[in-house]
């Protein structure tokens, strides 16, 4: 019973949510679509290239990169330490992606080490006790789930910490890194800066 009341809050939650975020699917899809700013930004180098001057400007130039143009998310992968870029050439976004991405090559080793770590714990927990609980095996039911509602503070404090700290400051290296290569006008930067 337990379950089905919980299930039911969840659901009630997931509806006002995206009542009250008002977001549209279909807009967020196509929100890196912009024909002209796409046009600006095919003035600066190559995806690997810019990668690799973000990275000297953060003195960070020991990091592997990859671009794989079968891939459409860009990420860091801490245990390798390498930056995979995916197929964003065309786009204006690549501006800020790739360097949102660098920034996440600079950030605590020991925070990114743990952070994959636990958030495979994390998913793994949460498959176990969906098994026990399909089974109706799982003891101490409110115990189990208590656990799991402090493993996800846990991860989502981490996660926002890293996200955010990347997010933030990707805006200001990719402006600091635009004014430095001078290939857009002052006007030019702001316009791609104002929607990255």
């Amino acid at each position: 019973m337990e379950f089905v009341i919980v299930s039911i809050i969840a659901l009630m939650a997931t509806i006002i949510l995206k009542y009250v975020f008002d977001y549209k699917m279909k807009e967020l899809k196509h929100i890196g679509d912009d024909e002209e700013l796409d046009n600006l930004a095919k003035a600066y180098p190559s995806n690997i290239e810019m990668c690799q001057e973000y990275l000297k400007k953060l003195g960070n130039e020991k990091v592997k990169i990859e671009e794989n143009e079968g891939v459409e998310a860009s990420l860091y992968i801490a245990i390798t330490d390498k930056i995979l870029i995916a197929n964003i050439q065309k786009s204006y976004t690549r501006l800020q992606t790739i360097a949102h991405e660098c920034l996440h090559s600079i950030q605590s080793r020991k925070l990114l080490l743990f952070n994959f770590a636990f958030s495979n714990l994390y998913l793994l927990y949460f498959i176990v006790i969906c098994g026990l609980l399909v089974f109706k095996i799982l003891p101490y039911k409110m115990m189990f789930i208590a656990i799991f509602l402090i493993l996800s503070l846990i991860y989502y404090a981490v996660r926002v910490f890293l996200e955010n700290d990347a997010m933030i400051k990707a805006r200001y290296l990719a402006k600091s890194y635009m004014e430095e290569k001078r290939l857009s006008s002052k006007e030019e930067i702001e316009k791609l800066v104002s929607r990255i």
